[in-house]
């Protein structure tokens, strides 16, 4: 089931950075968000509905700036879309439960599986292991 809210619901919920890029399809500075070097064990959560996206064993660093997950955790819970925005042809990530925008996904990352997940930080809520 799809999580719909008003513009108003979610302002109300998010920060005006995670509303730029959650709910109008923003991108975040590379480099500048709180998670791209995260190196803890733990969740990364959709920051608007909570439903958890990936997981910190297939996240590395591909250099781009950006949190980036060769993986998700449920292909379930992330939907894609084609983005023709700014020239270029690109594959977008959303979370499928409440379809915030997440970030991209690109055919150059390691394997086992060749993609590269570059996820905004405002987009997720990380949640570290409990020790």
């Amino acid at each position: 089931m799809t999580i719909k809210k008003t513009d108003a619901e979610w302002k109300a919920q998010l920060t005006e950075e995670q509303f730029r890029v959650t709910r109008q399809h923003g991108t975040e500075p590379a480099f500048s968000g709180a998670l791209w070097d995260e190196k803890k064990d733990g969740v990364y959560n959709c920051i608007c509905c909570g439903a958890a996206l990936f997981s910190s064993d297939t996240k590395y660093d591909s250099g781009s700036g950006w949190p980036s997950f060769y993986e998700p955790m449920d292909d379930a819970r992330n939907g894609t879309t084609e983005d023709r925005s700014f020239f270029m042809k690109r594959t977008e990530v959303h979370c499928d439960e409440c379809q915030a925008h997440l970030g991209h996904v690109f055919p150059d990352g390691p394997e086992p599986t060749g993609l590269r997940f570059c996820i905004n930080s405002a987009s997720l809520d990380f949640k570290p292991e409990e020790d």
